[in-house]
């Protein structure tokens, strides 16, 4: 049975693979897995003899995988180190998708946002919804989306596209009208690092990466935490101070031959669309 592939060098997506489980081997502590505890020890989690150990593999072969020095390693060993790291179902699927790097032409997929998804944005108001691309730049969004979340207005001739993670995490405005703002900020961080796993090579993704690491606390302390959570459909509840209080049920939709674009849409309860649709005829 082939296991794995040792190579000389290390890629970005096996550094990452590495990082990852590494993170994850580090907040277990001995009494979450059932292993006798012997006092403190000097570095955090789990020692890599003991996660090898419970997945059934050889130290030295996992200290390769933690060092990013081994690629394709086997469904069988990625499911013993799942269940060893006592992985949750959304990390599980992001350690599949670190070590099996998705092909180039996703990476370089377009970006462009047809006619006929323009036209569907545009006519969800007074339902807020946008378009982001791969590193949640900002393609489009509706009138109700511009009212909702104090974007400017949506032209089609703007060089920059406004990114919706930057706009959170730098945004002293949105700051200050989010209470549970650094709850979210948690939250969209590991959303985003979630999503990097298929665009590690995405130059425009790298950037950001860095120019957050510089400018937002927030993000410099919980990048490199490798914290993971799928997107998922949910109901949102919160409160704007031009607006009153708002309820919307949360989905994410990407078209198939678009991998690299998002839909999000925000469904307003019927008292809020009544309230969004008369401010937008104002």
């Amino acid at each position: 049975m082939r296991w794995f592939i040792v190579k000389e060098g290390s890629s970005p997506e096996t550094l990452s693979l590495g990082e990852f489980l590494r993170a994850r081997r580090e907040r277990l502590t001995p009494e979450d897995v059932g292993l006798p505890f012997y006092g403190r020890r000097r570095t955090p989690g789990l020692r890599r003899e003991e996660v090898a150990q419970m997945a059934h593999i050889g130290t030295s072969w996992y200290t390769s995988l933690e060092q990013g020095r081994v690629s394709n390693p086997s469904d069988q060993v990625l499911d013993s180190l799942a269940i060893a790291l006592r992985l949750s179902s959304g990390e599980r699927r992001h350690l599949y998708t670190l070590a099996r790097p998705v092909e180039r032409e996703l990476v370089h997929a377009s970006q462009e946002v047809t006619l006929g998804l323009e036209r569907t944005v545009l006519a969800l108001d007074p339902n807020p919804a946008l378009v982001l691309g791969s590193s949640w730049d900002m393609l489009l969004w509706n009138k109700a989306a511009e009212l909702v979340f104090r974007l400017p207005a949506f032209t089609k001739d703007r060089v920059l596209k406004p990114n919706w993670l930057r706009r959170f995490l730098t945004d002293s405005e949105t700051r200050r009208n989010n209470p549970d703002w650094e709850a979210k900020a948690q939250v969209m961080i590991a959303r985003f690092r979630a999503d990097y796993a298929y665009f590690q090579q995405d130059s425009r993704f790298n950037e950001l990466i860095e120019e957050l690491l510089r400018t937002s606390e927030a993000f410099r302390e919980h990048w490199p935490k490798h914290d993971v959570q799928i997107t998922v459909d949910c109901h949102k509840r919160w409160t704007n101070p031009s607006i009153g209080e708002m309820e919307f049920e949360y989905v994410t939709l990407q078209q198939p031959d678009h991998p690299g674009i998002k839909i999000v849409i925000y469904t307003a309860s019927p008292a809020t669309g009544l309230r969004l649709k008369d401010l937008l005829e104002m």
